[in-house]
């Protein structure tokens, strides 16, 4: 017994030295990637190489948690490379420790790691990535202009022909905002007017408010069926100023999804989001599976370049039926549970079929 459990402490510190390693050279990787494009973004400002590193900094912890499952398949990979080459597995064999039972060894201890990812280390990097998109906001042509959600709607800051307009709208829907006041400053903030629209089109830039009451600062009041307001949005940019959800921890997008659900706003990428934290554990776990099976099945003698060749067309495959079910979810041609978890149960029970017999290996 006290055999089998130093074993197991022997498995799991070898397992957590390869994933180590392997998030170490996927790290350095994805850094020369990523400040390579940072490097390009500033040199059009002139600036030098801080600004550059402290934005590859910033962004990499993001940019890691995407790539984990392929890390996690990788890192399994050459565990058991080296228990092949060091003939350990077959020593194990003689102990009464079986494949499954490393297996199991190894899923626990990614099991435990995945929960980790979700609740420590995304907080991390959802922190850095917010950060990150708000430094570099300042670097851009869109400084000026801002939006947020909470429980009091949809709030716009935007800036056009010198007048700072701050927008609040209870709701959207398709391309309208709904119950909408706009309050016109000057560059001093000192109030010029203000529009309340029953209705906006934000289809373009040019937008056409309906039913709209005017209130001037020298007392004079007004009501007018149509007004167009000039601004620096339409609904693809408000789209697409929501859509990166990797700022957001995970108790940040349950916030989120309540204020998204009162306005009116699609809440279908929150929810996929979530799913797929959620799921990340189990992710992992079938990636291990699949990464075991493979490396037990495949006869040793041929090249270790080949397995991992193998493995990483495994995981684009893999990647990519993610992908496309995540789409389907997005685009309500699946449900959103069905689009995270359908392909994850596919593969988990390929997996299981593939641990049929896995100790005669």
């Amino acid at each position: 017994m006290h055999i089998l459990k130093t074993y197991n402490e022997y498995l799991a510190k070898l397992y957590l030295k390869y994933l180590f390693i392997i998030i170490a050279i996927f790290s350095s990787l994805t850094f020369i990637l990523n400040i390579l494009e940072e490097i390009k973004f500033f040199n059009e400002l002139n600036m030098g190489l801080y600004y550059p590193v402290l934005f590859t900094f910033l962004n990499l912890p993001s940019v890691l948690f995407e790539i984990f499952p392929f890390i996690i398949l990788i890192s399994t990979q050459f565990f058991f490379i080296h228990l092949y080459s060091k003939d350990e597995i077959l020593l194990l064999k003689n102990y009464g420790v079986k494949n499954t039972d490393i297996i199991k060894n190894i899923s626990l201890v990614t099991l435990i790691f995945g929960i980790f990812l979700i609740f420590g280390f995304h907080t991390l990097s959802s922190n850095l990535k917010h950060n990150y998109l708000s430094f570099k906001n300042n670097f851009t042509s869109d400084k000026k202009y801002l939006a947020v959600i909470n429980e009091n709607g949809l709030w716009i800051k935007d800036e056009n022909n010198k007048t700072v307009s701050i927008i609040n709208a209870e709701k959207i829907e398709n391309n309208y905002l709904e119950d909408v006041s706009i309050s016109q400053m000057d560059n001093e903030y000192k109030l010029i007017k203000t529009l309340i629209a029953d209705r906006v089109d934000i289809t373009n830039k040019k937008w056409i408010l309906k039913k709209v009451k005017v209130f001037e600062i020298d007392g004079k009041n007004s009501e007018q069926n149509n007004i167009i307001f000039e601004s620096n949005f339409d609904i693809k940019k408000i789209n697409s100023l929501f859509s990166n959800l990797s700022s957001l921890n995970i108790f940040q997008l349950q916030s989120h999804y309540y204020d998204y659900k009162s306005l009116g706003y699609s809440t279908l990428e929150i929810e996929s989001q979530f799913n797929k934290l959620i799921s990340l554990p189990f992710y992992l776990v079938i990636m291990i599976l699949i990464a075991s099976i493979l490396m037990l099945n495949v006869k040793f003698n041929k090249s270790k370049i080949f397995s991992i060749i193998i493995g990483v067309l495994l995981s684009v495959i893999i990647y990519y039926i993610n992908y496309f079910f995540n789409v389907m979810g997005i685009n309500e041609r699946l449900s959103i549970l069905m689009s995270i978890w359908f392909p994850l149960s596919i593969l988990a029970l390929i997996s299981f079929i593939g641990l049929v017999k896995i100790n005669e290996k």
